[in-house]
């Protein structure tokens, strides 16, 4: 009889979820374009939801949990991407005897030298996983160094001033590798050596896959991190750090491990992602796309709730692969009052921003104050209780 309610209370409480209708949108949105447009622009929107669900995952980690006013989330997309563009293909080249100084990002050597790198990645299995997993390693480390950078002003600012600090600290390492030609081309984008070339006309499909594998293990250790010591001491200080620093957290460590982490995870995205196009170029990564798109779909699935962080991500991605689809189609009539619908998908962001913070404060799935034990132990305790009071 326990287990029946249990199974009945369970049952009750899923249905009543919030998740539910916007699950079943998702879902509505992706069969009507799988029968209208097939299944590329599916494989399409999930590379975007893989990527940016890591990206805004990140941004949760430091925003949602520890509370710091993440403005320069594109900083650390850079670092990976930066490293990834201009670290393994160097290394590969030495061995191989081709340029791999700084002439290696002139637009007339690197347009030479990568094809070379991708047809000896072409031929070895071994070879193209192994470059794969140290690109994602040195998207990492980089990421990491740039996180523990930007957590010295984190440690001594607050609110609006540390927002500016850290969107400054993005647009100046975009402007760095702009000007700085020897790095990853400046301002003529450079090829970046292709790991998954070997999989040949499968290539596409295979990137898909691993970027979605790569989105869901940050996932898992995102639940576990907000779960464990380290994610309780994070809120705490996000809700009140005199409290945190009396009960004897360590505040400036929290802050910069939790900036470390979320950069290292986002610079990673970054890395994924230049690979995914086989180019990197620093005006590729602006704070619009970068930044402020991560913020949109964090506040639109609630902050603080990696879940709700998801199905935000999904459903913008969705929403705005549509505008770029349709826009012309659907919205074509615009142009008649002197409305361009090729700005619909920027207004978009506007709009959503906008409704989030006057109609749902709190977002799509709220975040959720979680027991320290899990809820079958939880669930345990009660009906014992329950039971003893009965007797």
């Amino acid at each position: 009889m326990t287990t029946e309610n249990g199974l009945k209370s369970n049952l009750k409480e899923f249905i009543t979820r919030k998740e539910v209708p916007v699950i079943v949108i998702i879902l509505a949105l992706l069969t009507y374009l799988l029968t209208s447009r097939g299944v590329p622009i599916i494989l399409t929107i999930f590379i975007d939801f893989a990527v940016f669900a890591i990206i805004t995952m990140s941004l949760n980690l430091e925003t949602g949990y520890a509370g710091v006013p993440q403005f320069g989330r594109v900083a650390a997309v850079i670092a990976g991407a930066f490293a990834v563009g201009a670290i393994p293909g160097r290394i590969l080249a030495r061995f191989m005897d081709l340029p791999y100084g700084l002439d290696y990002a002139s637009d007339t050597i690197n347009f030479r030298v990568v094809p070379e790198i991708n047809a000896l990645l072409a031929s070895s299995w071994l070879l193209s996983i192994g470059f794969l997993l140290f690109s994602l390693v040195i998207a990492a480390i980089a990421g990491a160094a740039i996180g523990w950078l930007i957590s010295r002003p984190a440690i001594r600012l607050k609110e609006a001033y540390l927002g500016i600090s850290l969107l400054a600290f993005g647009d100046f390492l975009m402007w760095v590798g702009h000007n700085w030609s020897g790095m990853v081309g400046g301002s003529v984008p450079i090829y970046v050596p292709d790991p998954f070339r070997i999989f040949a006309v499968d290539r596409f499909t295979v990137i898909v896959l691993v970027i979605f594998v790569a989105a869901f293990m940050v996932f898992i250790y995102m639940n576990r991190l907000a779960r464990s010591p380290f994610g309780r001491s994070m809120r705490m200080i996000r809700d009140n750090d005199v409290s945190a620093a009396a009960a004897g957290i360590d505040v400036v460590k929290v802050r910069t491990q939790s900036l470390v982490i979320g950069s290292a995870v986002a610079a990673i995205a970054g890395g994924l992602y230049v690979i995914y196009t086989g180019t990197c170029t620093a005006f590729g990564f602006q704070k619009l796309t970068w930044t402020f798109w991560p913020w949109a779909f964090m506040m639109l699935g609630g902050i603080g709730s990696t879940f709700g962080v998801l199905l935000g991500v999904f459903l913008l991605s969705i929403l705005r692969s549509m505008i770029v689809i349709f826009r012309y189609q659907w919205f074509g009539f615009l142009l008649e009052i002197g409305i361009d619908p090729l700005w619909l998908e920027f207004t978009l962001l506007g709009v959503v921003i906008i409704g989030v913070i006057l109609f749902m404060p709190h977002g799509l799935v709220p975040e959720k104050i979680e027991p320290m034990l899990p809820r079958r132990n939880v669930r345990r305790v009660l009906e014992r209780k329950n039971l003893a009071g009965e007797k």
